[in-house]
């Protein structure tokens, strides 16, 4: 057996081939679509995947607003923040938020499903999700992608 074709390859900053993917998020249930999208930003579903790069790809998704949650996670589900002073914490469902930042919703499932390191964060800045059906990305032609292909 010849050694040399056996080596595991890494890839890095440098080499990382990353790619911008458009996923339309209509009629998608939340949480399958924020594990599928964890998975595409990490760069888990390519051969080259290296835990501690980001290898993952760009995603832009569109239509935000027309996502769907399941149960009665729209208005008993809680989202808290706080804002800093005592007393400060503050309480929201997801239909308020849809209704004001629909596009929030999305990023916080996303957040949610990535390393809390820095890695996680820089992975978080490829993540571009927008309310309607038009995007500012347009320069960088997208590839549109089905998520029923992933698992």
């Amino acid at each position: 057996m010849d050694q040399i074709s056996y080596k595991t390859t890494y890839v890095n900053k440098a080499t990382v081939k990353k790619e911008w993917l458009l996923i339309d998020a209509e009629n998608e249930v939340l949480g399958r679509l924020a594990a599928k999208v964890a998975k595409l930003l990490r760069g888990k579903y390519k051969p080259s995947y290296t835990p501690h790069v980001d290898c993952g790809d760009n995603i832009v998704i569109i239509n935000a607003e027309k996502i769907v949650l399941t149960g009665n996670k729209l208005t008993e589900k809680q989202y808290t923040r706080h804002t800093g002073y005592p007393g400060g914490q503050r309480h929201t469902n997801p239909a308020a938020v849809l209704a004001t930042h629909p596009e929030r919703v999305i990023e916080h499932a996303v957040k949610g499903m990535l390393p809390k390191s820095r890695l996680g964060r820089a992975v978080l800045k490829n993540l571009f999700v927008y309310a309607g059906s038009e995007h500012k990305q347009e320069a960088q032609q997208p590839k549109k992608i089905d998520l029923n292909l992933f698992k």
